[in-house]
C-alpha cells in the first residue's frame, strides 16, 4: 500500500469523524464531569474570555486524550494484519475477495448510517458491547483525571469502544497483509478522525450540536457513501488503475 493510498483512509476518517462525534459525545462529557474543577478534560467551555486558557490547560490533555486512542487503534491494526498474512489466507482468493466486498459494504452502510438513512452499523455495535462493559472498571479505576498518563491512558480504553466505523477500515488493514501497513491504515484513519475530536475536546458542545445537524451528517454520509461505492464498483468490474488506487480505501485484491 502506497502513502497516496492512505488518503482516501484518512478522509474517512475525518468524514468519519461526525459520526463519532454522535457516538462518543455522551462518554465525552462523562470524563469532564469526572475531572477536577479548572482541570477540563476532554470537554472545556470556550466563552470568549476563557477560551485561550482553556485551550492552554485543556489541550495538552486533549492530545494526550487522543493519541491513547490512536495508538489502540495501530495495535488493532498490527494485529489485523497479522492475521491477513497468514499463509492459509493468503491463497484463499475468494476469502479476500470477500473481505474486500465486506470492507467497502461497511464503508457504504456507513455513508447510510451518517446520512440517517439506515443504522445497521449500530447492530454490529451492539454484538461487541460484552468488550465495553469489560472496560469500563478500568476506566472508573482511572478518574478522576489529574495526570497527562491517565488521560492517554483513557484514550487508549476508548480505542476499544464497540464502533462499525473501526470495524470497516480494521478489514482494510487485514487486506494488507502486513502487520506495519495495517497500522499505518489506522494510523491514518486515526489522523483523520483527530481534527473534530480534538476541537469537541477543547471547545465544547456547541461545536458538537452544529456537526450534528442533518446537513453535515448528510454531505459527510454522501461522500463515505461514495468511497464505498467505488470499491464495490471496482470489485465488480475489476479495474484496476493508479487514479483508483489512489481513491479507493482498499488495495485491489485481484491483479
Amino acid at each position: 500500500m502506497t502513502t497516496l493510498s492512505l488518503l482516501p483512509i484518512f478522509l474517512v476518517g475525518l468524514l468519519g469523524g461526525v459520526h463519532c462525534v454522535g457516538m462518543c459525545g455522551g462518554i465525552v462529557s462523562a470524563f469532564s464531569v469526572a475531572t477536577p474543577r479548572h482541570r477540563a478534560f476532554p470537554v472545556a467551555i470556550a466563552t470568549q474570555s476563557h477560551r485561550f486558557s482553556i485551550i492552554a490547560d485543556g489541550g495538552p490533555r486533549v492530545l494526550a486524550f487522543n493519541a491513547g486512542r490512536i495508538g489502540s487503534y495501530m495495535l488493532a491494526g498490527v494485529f489485523a494484519g497479522l492475521l491477513g498474512s497468514v499463509p492459509a489466507l493468503l491463497d484463499l482468493v475468494a476469502l479476500q475477495t470477500a473481505a474486500y466486498w465486506l470492507a467497502n459494504l461497511m464503508l457504504v452502510a456507513l455513508g447510510l448510517t451518517l446520512m440517517n438513512v439506515w443504522h445497521g452499523l449500530s447492530r454490529v455495535e451492539a454484538i461487541a458491547q460484552f468488550l465495553w462493559r469489560r472496560i469500563q472498571p478500568l476506566i472508573r479505576r482511572l478518574l478522576p483525571v489529574t495526570h497527562m498518563w491517565q488521560a492517554m491512558a483513557l484514550g487508549g480504553l476508548w480505542g476499544w469502544v464497540p464502533c462499525g466505523m473501526v470495524y470497516s477500515v480494521l478489514m482494510t488493514a487485514l487486506l494488507t497483509g502486513s502487520a506495519t501497513q495495517g497500522a499505518m491504515v489506522m494510523l491514518a484513519f486515526g489522523l483523520g478522525t483527530l481534527p473534530l475530536l480534538f476541537i469537541i475536546g477543547v471547545l465544547g458542545t456547541s461545536v458538537q450540536a452544529f456537526l450534528q445537524k442533518s446537513a453535515v451528517r448528510r454531505l459527510a454520509g454522501l461522500l463515505v457513501l461514495m468511497f464505498g461505492l467505488l470499491g464495490l464498483f471496482r470489485a465488480a468490474t475489476g479495474l484496476s488503475h493508479d487514479w483508483l488506487d489512489a481513491v479507493c480505501m482498499t488495495p485491489a485484491v485481484l491483479r
